[in-house]
């Protein structure tokens, strides 16, 4: 795992400096804290901070094939570089390291830019290819790996985090209004978008290639289908998904340095780290974070598995005072992030790296295998809403409008007056009708022929499926888990030099998920049906039956008690940089009505609080739109 970037000036004669370059990977010595390097030749430069897994002598970058034509900078593992290496080994090429990197720089050489097609793992990389003159850049299926971009008049600009970018070019730094109300919405920014109009994220199954005119072709390479097969029993498909999976967990395992995974004590994490301790020899090294709010503690599950399968198990408790974290956040992520398991996370890898380098997670169950609080609600939804739209909009839209806050019900009505075709793109953390009260006219005019819901409901509707459950699962990879869940997890590892690896996302594993019927996920009430019947025989039967908690933070509890003078001081001051953008009369409405009770609403909180503490360290945003 490492940290890439690079800069591109489109006329020949002006050479990248070297001091520039330096600038950069300074920047991102977390991600790479064992080693750095660069290319440089004229016009061309690359970058590149290692964090040492494989290989650990020769496995320096940027790395060349045999004649020193093409280079690259990479970061991610790739998990059947070995079976890569001998085909490619076959066909003449010759191999100097051991490591995966000098596999894509084969791969590349013999299958140019479909090399993406032959690689099984995670990854985010850029290859300069000196007899083309043009740099060809990738990102993994799922995007765990980030990859951020700028195109400027006369450069290219490139780094797996945004600040790479940000201390080369002001141009970039012109705040987008359409991200900041996405960001308001959903709690991160679009998929390939930033919050700086001029950055912009390669989406995941996209690459890459610029030719040294500035022409950018950006390419999608792979495809999530639902495709079901109704031939296979449950048992059947059962069988499978355990097979499946067993071998794509022993995959994840290659490494040179200490190896340990997250344990959370849900049946996604459990079942990662059951079939880890099938195949190590040494117990397996766990970690797990918790809360002295017991409605929030999942450590006795965690435990449970621990025991189970005689872990090395550790816990760390997470108190109210972790929001002094909040100055890290914002370095770490580098835009407005809402979501505040971030600090779980964060605290977790910096728990973890005291004992290894890389871990394994569960993130994806929920998205493979529709776990979601909110997929059974939209199944509901989509049940009971059969009325036309225009109907719909006006029974069900006039009820919202005079049921009052806090009433039971209220959420459903707003979200049973929308379109059935794309319901589930407005689940937000603030809804349409709050996000044109929280906004300042101004920039309410600018927003409301094109708001952030639109974007969603594109990845709904989009798609060569007419099954609703499925469309629910694309929507939530292809943003959610993607720009929220990957994003928070890299980000909070990274800025501790670990290495976190996700084999529930491991592509062949994912692509068996999609032929599997969805009824089988979400069935009945019951989410990740088939996947909690493949792993039952190897976990506790708690795992299998305890009510899903997620990663939350007891943010309801902190804002009231041990946060609420930060909140009043941040929030309530006519100083804030938020009130450039937002009403302060409808902020302070919303942190009264949360004072007194009368509904929860701390994710709004910290989604102005992270923005608050954003546009602070800012300075000097700049309101554009795109």
């Amino acid at each position: 795992m490492c940290g890439i970037c690079g800069k591109i000036h489109f006329d020949r004669d002006r050479p990248v400096r070297k001091d520039d370059l330096l600038t950069m990977t300074n920047l991102i010595r977390h991600r790479g804290p064992d080693d750095c390097g660069q290319y440089l030749k004229k016009n061309v430069g690359l970058g590149f901070r290692r964090l040492s897994i494989i290989d650990l002598e020769k496995g320096h970058q940027p790395l060349s094939n045999e004649d020193g034509t093409i280079w690259i900078v990479f970061n991610g593992e790739i998990y059947n570089h070995n079976e890569l290496r001998k085909s490619l080994i076959q066909k003449g090429h010759e191999f100097k390291t051991k490591s995966d990197t000098e596999t894509i720089v084969h791969a590349y050489e013999e299958y140019g830019v479909d090399c993406v097609s032959h690689l099984r793992g995670m990854f985010a990389f850029a290859i300069w290819d000196e007899n083309e003159n043009s740099l060809f850049c990738a990102r993994d299926r799922f995007g765990i790996k980030p990859f951020f971009y700028c195109l400027e008049k006369d450069t290219f600009l490139f780094g797996s985090e945004m600040k790479c970018i940000m201390s080369q070019s002001k141009n970039s730094m012109d705040l987008s209004i359409f991200s900041l109300d996405y960001y308001l919405a959903f709690g991160y920014s679009a998929q390939d978008g930033t919050i700086f109009q001029n950055i912009h994220k390669l989406k995941p199954a996209h690459s890459l290639l610029l030719k040294d005119n500035g022409h950018i072709q950006v390419s999608k390479y792979w495809h999530a289908n639902y495709e079901p097969d109704y031939s296979k029993s449950e048992s059947e498909w059962s069988e499978l998904l355990r097979e499946k999976l067993s071998e794509t967990v022993k995959s994840h395992l290659m490494s040179d340095v200490p190896l340990g995974a997250f344990l959370s004590g849900g049946i996604d994490s459990s079942s990662v780290v059951a079939l880890m301790a099938q195949h190590s020899s040494s117990p397996v090294k766990t970690f797990s974070i918790g809360f002295k709010e017991a409605r929030f503690n999942e450590l006795k599950y965690a435990r449970e598995v621990a025991a189970k399968y005689q872990t090395e198990h550790h816990e760390l408790i997470v108190e109210p005072e972790s929001v002094s974290l909040l100055p890290d956040l914002i370095d770490a992520y580098d835009e407005p992030f809402a979501d505040s398991s971030a600090i779980p996370t964060y605290y977790v890898s910096k728990f973890a790296r005291e004992n290894v380098t890389v871990a394994l997670s569960g993130d994806g169950g929920d998205e493979l295998f529709l776990g979601y609080h909110h997929h059974l609600k939209f199944k509901r939804i989509h049940k009971y809403n059969i009325l036309p739209s225009s109907l719909s909009r006006y029974l069900w839209g006039g009820l919202h409008d005079i049921i009052p806050n806090g009433v039971k019900g209220k959420g459903a009505t707003y979200y049973l007056s929308k379109p059935k075709s794309s319901a589930p793109a407005y689940h937000s953390i603030w809804q349409l009708h709050e996000r044109q009260q929280l906004f300042r006219k101004e920039c309410w005019e600018m927003l409301k022929a094109s708001p952030a819901e639109q974007q969603k409901v594109y990845f709904y509707t989009n798609g060569n499926s007419s099954n609703y459950l499925f469309n629910m699962q694309r929507m939530d990879m292809q943003t959610y888990m993607v720009d929220d869940i990957l994003t928070k997890v890299d980000r909070a590892s990274m800025q501790n030099s670990l290495e976190v690896r996700v084999p529930l996302l491991d592509h062949e594993f994912a692509e068996l998920t999609f032929n599997i019927p969805a009824k089988l996920k979400l069935k009945g009430k019951t989410s990740k049906y088939i996947f909690k019947e493949a792993m039952k025989d190897l976990l506790p039967p708690s795992i299998i039956s305890h009510k899903k908690q997620g990663f939350s933070v007891p943010l309801e509890l902190w804002f009231k008690e041990d946060l609420k003078e930060y909140v009043n001081d941040r929030l309530l001051s006519t100083n804030s940089p938020l009130y450039e953008y937002l009403d302060p009369t409808y902020v302070r409405k919303i942190i009264h009505d949360h004072n007194n009770g009368m509904r929860d609403f701390s994710r709004k909180i910290w989604s102005l609080i992270f923005l608050d503490q954003w546009l602070t360290t800012q300075h000097t945003s700049t309101l554009a739109s795109v």
